[in-house]
């Protein structure tokens, strides 16, 4: 054999080695680890402007997020900011003005999306429309469809494309907002099983787009354990329905906690600002929840390897919020967590514009009376007023009740005839209490009528009523009627009353943990003033008492 053909089969061999180790070293799997932090808030409910304490508002959020994103990007890792959703519906400033500066707000702050809330209906279609022009970011739903077309009225999902990573972000809300929300808004809107809705979005999802991450901002609410009582199904449910490894996240909203786990479907009763906060997980989802108000910003740090999402640190950062210890003297004290979040300089220009014109909405005349209303301390904690008797008649028809409940502690002060202002309203009702509801079957009715009918004059306690009439006998109510009829043992009833009476203040029986109670974000100021305006001139003398109460 030559030298020549010797060669070129060496040659030949060589080339070959080569191109095996080449091809070799292409199918190899290189391991890359890819960094994602998602920034989290929900239920913001109005709160753009912080609080007399100095605690939370956008400003100072802004000063966070800005500082978190610094940091992100110093450890190689990309950022997506997200709501739980409930922009809407708290705070007289931002409710004046359609919640205009907190979504315009969170465009500011970088928000790539939100989940729609069940008070993003508290108005007309036509405000929300207007709320989604203000944002240059998605409000997300995949489960509201209109029932005449089939078609979803709202984007149902994102994608982004964040440090090589595809991620998915579809919206889901409640069903409850069917039953909670105004009919006259959402009557040709269907809500369907958030279970069947995103699985089949994320079937499709798989098919069309390939996500590595899929994400669910939810309005729904995390119930440990899954319990959710008589609301719909929330966060938990949704994870342990879905098939394992579809959702990789639930960033939620609506029950308004933070979602700190004390282990396996048990929660953490005691977390307080500051505490280390594990979330939830069920079926291989994280669940996240960052409480409320943007009193804190979620913040949770994952590695992306190999197909494979790891939470590598999690954290629940107060915004300026403080904690409440009890001193030796027994009395309540605030202390802040950490150092004080300064105010961005810009935001709190911008927002400050919104507050000073919600200051001035106040002291316009929102309605005509005939009649002062009677809200003397005197009175109110003595006897039935006309006060006392509309305030639970405004609170009843805000929820659809039977009847309702209020305490004469709760009524600050009188209305005088004349022209009325927000202001006015404010007098009476300072605390911002919520107004809540509770669903009983009448002989829970006739309980808990004969209590509270029993608490003695001269107290916070006593209870003004509206649509329900009784005659109190050694501490038992009897000849009770409900909008006139006689009480149906048999039958359930609705009432309402606020927050503050149903978590047992006054004395109160302790209804927020009652299979039926419904708290809502309506604020009793804002309850009122709606009624007012909506039955403008109203005669102060069609609420009198006419012995609709008897004491014996």
């Amino acid at each position: 054999m030559s030298l020549s053909v010797i060669y070129k089969s060496i040659l030949i061999s060589s080339i070959l080695t080569i191109s095996a180790c080449s091809v070799f070293k292409e199918q190899a799997p290189v391991s890359k680890t890819q960094k994602i932090t998602i920034l989290h808030t929900n239920d913001n409910h109005g709160r753009f402007w912080h609080n007399e304490d100095g605690e939370y508002g956008m400003a100072a959020r802004k000063t966070l997020l800005d500082r978190l994103r610094s940091e992100a990007k110093a450890q190689g890792s990309e950022v997506l900011l997200l709501s739980g959703g409930d922009i809407n519906t708290g705070i007289p400033e931002s409710d004046m003005l359609h919640a205009e500066p907190d979504f315009k707000g969170m465009s500011l702050l970088g928000y790539d999306a939100m989940a729609i809330g069940n008070h993003e209906f508290d108005n007309p279609l036509s405000v929300l429309k207007k709320q989604q022009q203000w944002s240059n970011f998605p409000l997300l739903s995949a489960n509201i469809f209109d029932k005449t077309t089939g078609e979803r009225p709202f984007k149902a999902y994102k994608m982004f494309n964040k440090n090589g990573l595809k991620i998915a972000v579809i919206g889901l809300t409640t069903t409850d907002t069917a039953k909670i929300g105004n009919p006259e808004y959402i009557s040709h809107l269907k809500f369907e099983s958030p279970t069947l809705s995103s699985q089949k979005l994320i079937n499709e999802l798989k098919s069309t787009e390939n996500p590595d991450i899929v994400i669910a901002v939810t309005h729904m609410g995390h119930f440990t354990d899954g319990k959710h009582g008589i609301n719909a199904p929330g966060d938990v449910t949704l994870a342990r329905n879905l098939k394992q490894g579809s959702l990789d996240l639930i960033i939620g909203g609506h029950s308004q906690e933070p979602a700190c786990m004390d282990g396996e479907n048990k929660y953490d009763t005691d977390f307080q600002p500051g505490d280390v906060c594990t979330p939830d997980q069920q079926n291989g989802t994280w669940i996240m929840q960052a409480h409320e108000w943007g009193k804190y910003v979620g913040k949770a740090e994952f590695e992306f390897t190999n197909g494979e999402l790891v939470l590598v640190d999690y954290q629940l950062i107060p915004v300026n919020y403080k904690r409440t210890t009890i001193a030796a003297d027994g009395t309540k004290v605030k202390k802040l967590v950490g150092k004080k979040i300064e105010n961005d300089s810009e935001m709190y220009n911008f927002l400050s514009k919104f507050q000073n014109q919600g200051q001035a909405q106040l002291i316009q005349p929102i309605a005509q009376l005939k009649g002062d209303l009677d809200g003397e301390r005197n009175h109110v904690r003595f006897h039935q007023t006309n006060l006392g008797r509309l305030i639970a008649a405004a609170q009843m028809k805000k929820v659809n009740a039977d009847f309702g409940v209020i305490s004469g502690g709760g009524i600050r002060n009188s209305i005088n005839a004349g022209d009325v202002n927000y202001k006015n309203v404010l007098t009476v009702h300072p605390f911002k209490n919520r107004l809540t509801y509770v669903e009983m079957k009448g002989d829970e009715i006739k309980s808990f009528l004969s209590t509270v009918a029993s608490f003695p004059s001269d107290a916070g306690a006593y209870t003004q009523f509206y649509g329900v009439s009784l005659t109190l006998k050694q501490g038992i109510a009897e000849n009770i009627k409900i909008q006139n009829k006689p009480l149906d043992l048999n039958r359930t009833y609705r009432f309402s009353l606020n927050s503050y009476n149903a978590a047992g203040g006054d004395g109160y029986p302790k209804l927020n943990k009652h299979p039926g109670y419904v708290p809502t974000n309506y604020i009793d100021a804002e309850v009122l003033k709606e009624f007012l305006i909506q039955n403008s001139p109203i005669n102060a003398n069609e609420y009198s008492p006419k012995g609709e109460i008897k004491y014996l």
